[in-house]
């Protein structure tokens, strides 16, 4: 049986290149093939060795982390050409219902508009509000440009698929007159001093700045959970979850029941409200 070596590592990032993978899922991909390769510490590849692995995963990861590492594996495996190595994810309950704790609700929001204000950081605010009014992922905040703003259309590239996503005409007035005073007259609206399209670990770190004077838990501030609010107000109003889907850009609805999910708090009032209770 062989060993991981970096040269073949290598060979699988530009295989998952050439394939037109997102930059995030390479480097995703990659990172678990080489956490991998580090357990095994010189050890041949084979089939114990990967479901000891897996053990080794279910002990000290989350499921859902265990599960991403063992489908980059499985992927690797397959690149391989050695599908008898692949292992099945861990079984795990379907989730019903969001934890309370990881929720960023409207006020929250809010108040990190206000924080970023407070600090004097404009860009983040508007950051945070492009993506919440839009549901746009943070990766795609290089598709809000000037052209875009001018036609209220941005024409998103992400995950081998483009989509048009439609922008608040309100979001594009605003937006057109900073970049207006950033003297930023094309391309990429939030950029660095140099010029370069911010990325996610700019926003991430910004956005935890926040919290302590937001008064907002750090484990609910991410760039992300700006999407998840989006995707919970949309079908709070629309109820079209396949509509959300398109709008999301996902393949599947059943992704987008993900986003759309409410805590058991909300779910235990409603109960209440059905006025079936004699007791």
């Amino acid at each position: 049986m062989m060993k991981i070596t970096n040269e073949k590592i290598l060979e699988f990032r530009e295989f998952l290149q050439i394939n037109e993978k997102a930059a995030a899922t390479v480097q995703k991909y990659i990172r678990d093939v080489r956490m991998f390769a580090v357990w095994l510490n010189g050890k041949t590849l084979t089939k114990s060795n990967v479901l000891e692995y897996k053990e080794y995963l279910k002990k000290n990861y989350v499921i859902a982390s265990a599960n991403a590492a063992i489908s980059s594996l499985n992927a690797f495996f397959d690149f391989l050409q050695m599908k008898s190595l692949c292992i099945k994810t861990v079984k795990v309950q379907k989730q019903l219902f969001i934890r309370t704790e990881k929720e960023l609700t409207k006020k929250e929001y809010s108040r990190l508009l206000a924080a970023a204000n407070q600090k004097g950081n404009i860009r983040l605010n508007l950051v945070m509000q492009t993506i919440c009014s839009t549901g746009i992922r943070v990766s795609e905040l290089h598709g809000i440009t000037v052209e875009a703003l001018e036609s209220e259309t941005a024409q998103i590239h992400s995950k081998g698929k483009v989509r048009r996503v439609f922008l608040p005409k309100a979001l594009c007035k605003t937006l057109l007159k900073y970049a207006a005073s950033r003297n930023i007259k094309q391309g990429p609206v939030f950029v660095t001093k140099s010029g370069r399209p911010l990325n996610r670990s700019n926003i991430w770190s910004d956005m935890k700045k926040l919290c302590e004077v937001a008064q907002v838990p750090k484990e609910k501030v991410f760039p992300h959970n700006l999407r998840h609010l989006f995707a919970r107000t949309f079908y709070s109003i629309q109820k079209d979850i396949v509509r959300l889907a398109d709008i999301l850009g996902h393949s599947s609805v059943n992704t987008t029941r993900i986003y759309t999910m409410e805590t058991g708090e909300i779910h235990r009032k409603k109960i209440q409200m059905l006025g079936l209770l004699r007791c």
